[in-house]
């Protein structure tokens, strides 16, 4: 349980710091110190998690659901998250899909030869490298979409 403890904990800080600590203090009627300790690696303070509804309402300010995320990574789960909330109907089809594909992947490939360039990834590249799996993600779930959708 340790290691996932961390792994919850070092989530619920990217939260927090998303929506901002004074934010943060204002939805969840939790002083900065009792936020601090959900996410403090301290052993005093290593059974102390942040509760659903705190959780639900940063989520709901953030810029990602960074809790929920982390869920649903370690019961192996893939969400959809898709913040563009695109208006406009996508008429490319799957010729449109595997040339956003390859874009997306290549900008991976690119983010990740640029991180690891001098041995070592570090925590800012490394959520640049999950900005980008995650919208190449994306792009597998509309182009699997199309597929569904019937003859191409």
């Amino acid at each position: 349980m340790a290691g996932v403890g961390s792994y919850l904990k070092k989530h619920t800080e990217a939260l927090v710091k998303d929506v901002g600590i004074e934010p943060a203090c204002t939805l969840t009627g939790k002083s900065k110190a009792t936020l601090g300790r959900y996410y403090s690696d301290n052993e005093e303070h290593s059974d102390r998690f942040m509760p659903i509804d705190a959780v639900a309402a940063l989520e709901e300010a953030a810029s990602y659901p960074h809790v929920t995320s982390a869920l649903a990574d370690l019961k192996g789960i893939t969400l959809s998250y898709d913040d563009r909330r695109r208006n406009i109907d996508d008429k490319g089809g799957i010729n449109a899909d595997v040339i956003a594909l390859s874009q997306r992947f290549a900008m991976l490939m690119a983010e990740y030869q640029q991180s690891i360039e001098d041995g070592v990834i570090t925590v800012n590249e490394a959520k640049r490298l999950l900005k980008e799996t995650t919208a190449l993600q994306q792009v597998l779930i509309e182009m699997k979409l199309h597929l569904e959708d019937g003859p191409i």
